[in-house]
């Protein structure tokens, strides 16, 4: 069973192998459920809807406000992430984003701006775990483009874990939980970063994660040889590598290590992915294939 929605500006597919007939309700209703993780995520974490969780508590500097686990823990992992590459990953790049031209939602044309400054980094973020609260000690712009879709979709297959096998697609960021419908792994496409409808590389997998940063699918509008991947430190989007996929246990982490390994360029890229034992799929702008880890 098979069915597709919209979340998060972008095609959110979810496939389910069921056993028989009679498990099409229940496979409806987790589905459901499913894709209800999807919505909550982006009412919580948008940068791009001015009522969401993350922009009002934008607005507020040096008070602390409560907010849903739907951000606080997505904002927690980016925190983690910021800390352990000492800020080549960082949350506070929204309104450096935003001063590029990304700033307007991308399936509708809405164009959202704030006031806030772009001095502040994820060191101005104070969370208290124990009373779910953040605290912005700087004015800032916060994006969690690179940890929220990943967290919707563990949230997602969490509702789908009791298949023997379910594939969720958000936007070519995947989880591919258990088997396909011939019990075997499933086997999935990294797109090619030039030509759409093409496949570059196919990976085989089971009960993981793989997510890909690109600079093809998001160009700047106002400067030209920049994308929407910006090194917080230099400012500047890298042109060494234009696609890099990440598989991880979980898609959260699969999703924050593919944008790090992107600002890394290949060398720190393969270097970080083959520490953590994971495994990854690097193109350079030759179209030359880079694998990382045991792949």
């Amino acid at each position: 069973m098979k069915k597709t929605k919209l979340y998060m500006d972008t095609v959110v597919d979810i496939q389910v192998v069921a056993e028989g007939a009679k498990e099409s309700l229940a496979v409806e209703r987790s589905m459901d459920r499913a894709f209800e993780m999807f919505r909550q995520v982006e009412l919580a974490c948008s940068r791009f809807d001015p009522d969401s969780e993350l922009m009002r508590a934008c607005r507020h500097v040096e008070t602390s406000v409560k907010i849903s686990p739907f951000l606080f823990e997505p904002l927690k992992f980016a925190l983690e992430i910021a800390e352990w590459t000492n800020g080549v990953f960082d949350p506070t790049v929204g309104k450096l984003m935003e001063e590029r031209g990304f700033n307007r939602r991308y399936l509708t044309g809405d164009i959202v701006d704030s006031t806030a400054s772009g001095s502040a980094t994820f060191r101005d973020i104070v969370l208290n775990e124990l009373e779910q609260t953040i605290c912005l000690l700087q004015p800032a712009v916060l994006d969690l483009g690179a940890v929220a879709k990943g967290f919707a979709i563990d949230l997602a297959a969490k509702e789908l874990s009791c298949f023997p096998g379910f594939l969720i697609n958000a936007g070519g960021d995947i989880y591919a939980g258990g088997q396909d419908e011939s019990a075997e792994p499933w086997t999935v496409g990294i797109r090619h970063p030039l030509n759409r409808q093409d496949v570059i590389y196919m990976v085989s997998m089971s009960n993981e994660a793989i997510c890909t940063s690109g600079s093809y699918e998001r160009k700047s509008p106002k400067e030209a040889g920049q994308h929407h991947l910006i090194h917080p430190q230099t400012k500047l989007s890298p042109s060494g590598l234009v696609s890099c996929s990440v598989i991880a246990p979980y898609a959260m982490l699969a999703d924050a290590l593919s944008t790090v390994s992107f600002l890394l360029g290949s060398d720190g890229a393969r270097q970080l992915i083959e520490q953590e034992k994971l495994k990854g799929i690097l193109i350079n702008s030759s179209m030359q294939i880079i694998k990382a880890g045991e792949i």
